[in-house]
């Protein structure tokens, strides 16, 4: 049978305006539907004497082995409302270089800075050593000039990086290629780094893994704690349509300029988050916690001696919390959940009607050390 397109469509001429309104609605409905994670800044408040600037310094593009071109990874981070990014390309690793050569190793960072320039977002020249264990992969940011790092050797790049006064972090220690029990691996190669004050942070957080055994190895040796996204997809694709957040690093700078964001992850003053999880130095962690939870509204309810208070998260990321205190709940679990950038009520039998009280909680989510959670407190009205 011929179909006549024409002719359909001077039958169904006076039937337009319902066929637009019906895929109108369809088109409403399907997005409603298809919500994204995405579509929400990621925010968290600023903590006493700093700012708690958002950064992924673990990304890449097409010049190493990502998918997307650089401007790419410029657009999701204004989107996801971050401060600061850094694509870190594999100097060594080169599986696109047939169809993208760029015998420049500086072009990814050149071509962000010029998608970034008309924006408030701070790019961070850096680049990704790429070597097999015991050595591993390093990220090496602040640098000036990536085509020195690039050498057949082990210990060249390294040298370089520090004498460009490079801030080094441990990629992927517990990744599974470099050790197959899926734990951090301290080589010798790494202790000599970090006696000679050549590696600095180390990632507790990398893509969808969090690390208690990289934890404990950067508290033992007072290496800054990192959480990155190391993304090599779309960030909407490999974790929001998966129902994940990004992971990121909080750096509490005192400004929001390079120079005070290298002066903070030197000093190891980071929140590594990801998922709703928050791994920290308890000094920064609890700091954030307090600023994150707000006290609404706080009084006794009638003439009873139940105290209600009006917890408010200030912040994107979903917040656990369990009771510490000697005084009980009324209708409340003892463990109870206050969502991101929303309020939960708390009915706290005190027993007897007192002029302040002090509200102690375990963040069930905030790790400070390994099996060890942040346990805060806040003065409330009665």
């Amino acid at each position: 049978m011929k179909f006549d397109l024409v002719l359909y469509l001077q039958k169904t001429k006076s039937m337009r305006p319902i066929l637009f309104f019906l895929v109108l609605i369809l088109s409403v409905n399907l997005e409603a539907q298809h919500h994204h994670r995405g579509n929400d800044p990621i925010v968290f408040p600023d903590i006493p004497g700093y700012l708690s600037l958002k950064t992924d310094l673990h990304q890449h593009t097409v010049f190493s082995d990502g998918y997307v071109w650089p401007n790419i990874r410029v657009q999701e981070a204004l989107r996801d409302g971050l401060d600061v990014i850094s694509l870190t390309e594999h100097l060594e690793y080169q599986p696109h270089s047939e169809d993208i050569p760029h015998p420049d190793r500086n072009r990814s960072y050149q071509l962000a800075l010029q998608e970034a320039a008309s924006h408030d977002l701070i790019i961070i020249h850096g680049s990704e050593i790429t070597r097999a264990a015991p050595m591993g992969h390093s990220n090496a940011i602040f640098i000036q000039d990536a085509n020195p790092l690039l050498a057949k050797d082990s210990l060249t790049p390294f040298r370089e990086a520090k004498k460009q006064g490079a801030f080094v972090f441990w990629n992927h220690p517990a990744w599974y290629p470099q050790s197959s029990m899926g734990i951090p691996i301290l080589s010798a190669f790494q202790e000599e780094r970090i006696a000679n004050g050549a590696l600095h942070g180390i990632e507790v957080i990398n893509e969808k893994d969090y690390s208690e055994e990289a934890l404990a190895l950067a508290l033992e040796k007072d290496l800054t704690i990192m959480g990155t996204s190391d993304i090599h997809g779309l960030i909407t694709w490999d974790y929001e349509e998966k129902g994940h957040d990004r992971p990121i690093t909080l750096v509490f700078a005192k400004e929001r300029n390079t120079e005070s964001l290298k002066e903070a992850l030197f000093a190891g003053r980071t929140v590594a988050v990801y998922n709703n999880i928050l791994v920290g130095k308890e000094e920064y962690l609890k700091p954030l916690l307090k600023a994150c939870i707000s006290i609404e509204k706080s009084g006794y309810i009638g003439k009873t001696q139940i105290l209600e208070v009006i917890l408010k998260n200030e912040s994107s990321t979903e917040l656990v919390f369990e009771n510490m205190m000697p005084y009980t709940f009324y209708s409340n679990s003892p463990v109870f959940t206050v969502p991101a950038m929303g309020t939960t009520t708390l009915k706290i039998k005190t027993m007897e009607r007192l002029p302040n009280i002090t509200l102690k909680l375990k963040a069930l989510k905030a790790i400070t050390a390994p099996k060890t959670n942040a346990v805060v407190e806040w003065d409330v009205k009665g």
